[in-house]
């Protein structure tokens, strides 16, 4: 293993946990129902949004062979998958893995 690669993992490992340390230390300060948190939430949850949209858009790698009507079945039969369990996000995601699997190899 390259001594770079090494680096690299430390430098990474020592900001991300470094970063849920401080956030663990001044979490006790924050109040759940104050408008600046409700703004955040709402902030993360679009982003998340905005990057799922691209990836189903505009993909990357082994999902560009995927067509676009098979990407969009999965992500409806999905977010039914997601309200079914109670907006459980464990089961849509392997389920869509699963079906996205199946629905290109043998559909």
């Amino acid at each position: 293993m390259s001594v770079n690669i090494v680096y690299a993992i430390l430098v990474t490992s020592l900001a991300t946990f470094l970063s849920r340390f401080l956030g663990a230390i001044t979490s006790q300060g924050i109040k759940e129902k104050s408008k600046l948190f409700k703004w955040f939430n709402c902030l993360a949850y679009a982003t998340l949004a905005a990057l799922i949209a691209r990836t189903i858009i505009f993909p990357a790698g082994i999902l560009m062979d995927a067509s676009y009507s098979s990407r969009l079945v999965v992500v409806l039969l999905s977010i039914f998958v997601f309200f079914i369990f109670k907006k459980n996000f464990v089961y849509p995601t392997i389920f869509s893995a699963i079906c996205m699997t199946v629905i290109t190899n043998y559909v």
